[in-house]
C-alpha cells in the first residue's frame, strides 16, 4: 500500500510576495449569474513534452454542466444523478490525458482545442441557469532560461549529469517575458502572474515514501531557496524540482530537473 505523501504548502506572503487570488478569465454571463471561477486553460510540460487541457469551475451548487468550444462544439455534458443530483456539485476540476508529443503532436492537440470563446453553462439546484464565457488562448509561456542551482547550470532533465551542491540550495531563473518559441502562438510578449516552485523527493519506499513541497511566488520573484527540512529528507541525496509559469490567460508551462546534495 502506498503511504500518504508528506506535503508542505506555503502562502505567497511567507516568501515576501503579495497574495495572489485565483482569478477568472471568464467574461460576463449574458443571460444569468456568473460563476465565481470559470477557467479553461492549457498546461505544457516542456521537459517531458506533453500538453493537456484543464478546467476549473466554481459557484453555487449545480445539477448539470455543459461546456461548448468555438462553433458550439459540445465538449462536455455532466448530469448528476440520484443522491448527488439532490446534493449538487460546486467546485469542479478536470484534467485531460497528456500523451507525449510522439503520440499526439502539439499541432494536433491545439487543432483539437481551438482558441476563442468557450461557453460554460450550468443549472443550479434551484433551477437557475448560469452562463459564462472563458477565453482560451494558444499563447503558452516559454520555459525559464538560465536556470542555475547554487550558481551551477541546471541539468536539462533528471536523466543527465546533475549539479552536485551543498545546502542551502537556491534555484535561480531568468524572468519569462516571451511565449513559447515552437509551440502555440510563438515569440510574442507575455504577462506572468505567478511562478510555482515544487520540490519532490522519492524516499525509496520509506515512510513517508514521497515528499512534496510547493510554494507560489509573485511574478517578480525568480529564485527560491529550498528549505533544509525538505531536502534533508532525501534518501540518496537527489531532489527533483519543478518551475511552473502561469500567464494572465491562465495557461501554465512547467519545466523539471534535479540536483544532488553532497
Amino acid at each position: 500500500m502506498r503511504s500518504t505523501p508528506m506535503i508542505w504548502r506555503l502562502l505567497p506572503l511567507a516568501v515576501g510576495g503579495t497574495a495572489l487570488a485565483l482569478s477568472s478569465q471568464a467574461g460576463h454571463g449574458q443571460n444569468g449569474p456568473e460563476f465565481e471561477v470559470a477557467q479553461i486553460y492549457f498546461e505544457l510540460n516542456d521537459t517531458d513534452g506533453d500538453l493537456g487541457i484543464h478546467g476549473l469551475i466554481d459557484g453555487d451548487a449545480w445539477k448539470s454542466l455543459e461546456i461548448e468550444g468555438p462553433g458550439e462544439q459540445e465538449l462536455m455534458n455532466v448530469w448528476l444523478r440520484t443522491s448527488l443530483r439532490k446534493q449538487g456539485l460546486t467546485e469542479f476540476f478536470f484534467e485531460s490525458a497528456e500523451p507525449p508529443f510522439d503520440e499526439v503532436s502539439p499541432e494536433t492537440f491545439l487543432r483539437r482545442f481551438k482558441p476563442g470563446i468557450y461557453e460554460i453553462e450550468a443549472v443550479t439546484l434551484d433551477g437557475v441557469e448560469y452562463e459564462e464565457e472563458a477565453r482560451v488562448s494558444h499563447v503558452l509561456a516559454g520555459p525559464p532560461r538560465n536556470v542555475t542551482v547554487n550558481g551551477k547550470p541546471a541539468a536539462s532533465n533528471c536523466d543527465g549529469d546533475l549539479p552536485v551542491v551543498s545546502g542551502p540550495v537556491t534555484i535561480d531563473w531568468a524572468p519569462v517575458t516571451m511565449s513559447h518559441p515552437t509551440i502555440g502562438t510563438r515569440n510574442v510578449p507575455v504577462s506572468v502572474t505567478q511562478y510555482q516552485f515544487v520540490c519532490e523527493i522519492d524516499r525509496d519506499g520509506r515512510v513517508p515514501d514521497e515528499v512534496i513541497f510547493s510554494v507560489t511566488l509573485p511574478a517578480s520573484r525568480t529564485q527560491f531557496t529550498c528549505p533544509a527540512e525538505v531536502t534533508s529528507l532525501s534518501v540518496d541525496g537527489e531532489v527533483k524540482y519543478e518551475i511552473i509559469t502561469k500567464l494572465d490567460n491562465n495557461n501554465q508551462t512547467a519545466i523539471e530537473s534535479c540536483f544532488e546534495l553532497e
